[in-house]
């Protein structure tokens, strides 16, 4: 999918977050503001970015010409992290949560990630692709032009392949651009309960050979956690998932400090997310390495937990990016609004640095800053038009939409305007 020619002009700011990828420690601050900014596309890659004033055309003509006059442009949002292929839904057991009951009696209960996986055993590949569809419509709505999506709710062969079926059908059928990971590491199955060594040994056998051989995912990803998959377990097998071409990713110290900020940067993980409870030689391994500390504040929100520490993290020179952790028991919530919101009041990082977060830095931690994340000659066309004229008001307009337009590949592929 890609428009012919596209020229933006007149933005009040135009972001580019331009420099090399990721982003680190104190250049996070730096996003190539440009004023009066103006940009040109064709056939759905960048071909010019710099000042109205010294725009290189002689006529609009021919052109798809967007004046964002009063606006503020900048790259698309990448959402980095998110669990968005799942049937079912876990309303009832939010407000237990909240009420105070423990997770294993929300087990016992029937909730918790078991639940989903039942429901999404249960769902056929045209329903959990209806749904997604419809998540990735409203993902779309919020300026987020590229999105990870992970497995994880099926546990089994058939439907951890069904999930990410899914997401390979619908990246060729909608705008949104799908980065799928298999997570069969989520938890441990039923199946298999007190033996989680024989399921490790299952999926290095028997599924992550079968998700290789169909070439439907880019990245393995293992919830590394107490109780769950150990250390030494998701070392064996992100290392399996490596030989297979699988790069690794880390749900990492999301409950206690177990090492898996260093584990990440040991395996050199593309990312490493969650990180609440990541100790000071984890921050430290991760601003040592090129490995994005993917942080979830919408999750530790909703759960009521400490927030990450972001600004150890930047300030230790890590790499430091923002998703939402879309999924249906922790964070039942996409909303770019107030991830942004929560990273600016809960964890300390300045308007600017979220930007990164959110772009370029978000592109890296699914290994996609060579096409995405910033407005630069020779990438993508993607990018957002927001309604107000800097991007200070993704915080201050606190937990609102502020997306006016999004282009995908050099199309218009949202326009709230039009419809007012």
């Amino acid at each position: 999918m890609t428009g012919k020619k596209l020229l933006i002009k007149h933005a009040a700011e135009l972001i580019t977050c331009a420099g090399p990828a990721p982003k680190t420690g104190a250049a996070m601050a730096d996003i190539g503001i440009i004023p009066d900014g103006a940009l040109l596309a064709e056939d759905g890659i960048i071909v010019w970015v710099g000042p109205t004033a010294d725009l290189p055309v002689d006529s609009e003509d021919g052109w798809e010409v967007i004046d964002a006059a009063g606006q503020c442009v900048m790259p698309g949002f990448v959402d980095s992290h998110t669990h968005m292929v799942f049937g079912g839904y876990r309303a009832e057991e939010f407000f237990w949560r909240l009420g105070g009951t423990p997770y294993l009696e929300i087990l016992e209960r029937g909730g918790g990630i078991l639940s989903t996986v039942q429901a999404t055993r249960q769902a056929s590949l045209a329903e959990l692709k209806e749904l997604a569809a419809k998540r990735l419509s409203n993902m779309l709505e919020m300026g987020v032009t590229t999105v990870e999506g992970k497995s994880g709710y099926g546990l089994d062969k058939e439907t951890e392949l069904r999930q990410l079926a899914v997401m390979d059908e619908l990246n060729r059928e909608q705008p949104v651009e799908i980065v799928p990971t298999f997570m069969g590491a989520h938890a441990v199955p039923p199946e298999y309960k007190g033996r989680t060594d024989e399921y490790v040994e299952y999926i290095i056998k028997e599924v992550l050979p079968a998700v290789a051989e169909q070439g439907i995912a880019e990245f393995c990803d293992v919830f590394c956690e107490k109780g769950v998959f150990s250390l030494e377990q998701s070392r064996r097998l992100l290392e399996a998932a490596k030989t297979m071409g699988l790069r690794a990713k880390l749900h990492a110290d999301e409950i206690v400090p177990l090492g898996g900020a260093e584990l990440a940067a040991e395996l050199g993980a593309c990312s490493a997310d969650h990180l609440l409870q990541a100790s000071d030689a984890g921050i430290a391994a991760l601003g040592q390495k090129q490995t994005v500390a993917t942080l979830l504040p919408m999750t530790a929100f909703c759960l009521r937990e400490s927030y990450a520490r972001a600004r150890a993290m930047i300030d230790n020179g890590a790499a430091v990016a923002l998703a939402t952790d879309y999924n249906p028991g922790s964070c039942f919530s996409h909303a770019i609004p107030l991830v942004a919101a929560l990273a600016a009041i809960q964890l300390g990082m300045k308007p600017a640095e979220i930007v990164t977060a959110l772009t370029i830095n978000g592109a890296a931690a699914v290994n996609r800053t060579d096409k995405v994340g910033s407005l630069e000659k020779g990438k993508q066309a993607d990018i957002v038009i927001l309604e107000y004229p800097s991007h200070l008001f993704l915080v201050y307009h606190a937990g609102m939409n502020i997306v006016d337009k999004v282009v995908k590949q050099g199309q218009l592929v949202l326009n709230k305007s039009a419809s007012k």
